[in-house]
């Protein structure tokens, strides 16, 4: 088997879709990737909640492990609850 090739360095957005749309992707080593989540709909509310101190404190801290917001974290974990039980 051959040793993958290194992806190249992109400057540009249109490097970039040039780049995906003719290279072939299975000739490079992407197991370094991480799934990127994008929020495209706009925050228009606001909600205010009180939580126990230790329940805010685990929020921050696994926020701070996936390097995001916690009320990114918070947005999240409501959302797949809700998707979860919008399946049943």
């Amino acid at each position: 088997m051959k040793e993958p090739k290194q992806l190249p360095v992109l400057k540009s957005d249109e490097e970039a879709e040039d780049f995906v749309a003719n290279a072939d992707l299975t000739e490079y080593d992407l197991s370094g990737f991480k799934r990127v989540h994008f929020e495209l709909q706009p925050k228009t509310e606001r909600v205010n909640m009180r939580l126990p101190k230790s329940l805010l404190d685990a929020a921050r801290a696994k926020a701070a492990e996936a390097g995001i917001p916690y009320q990114r974290l918070i947005r999240r974990a409501l959302e797949r609850e809700l998707s979860l039980k919008a399946a049943e």
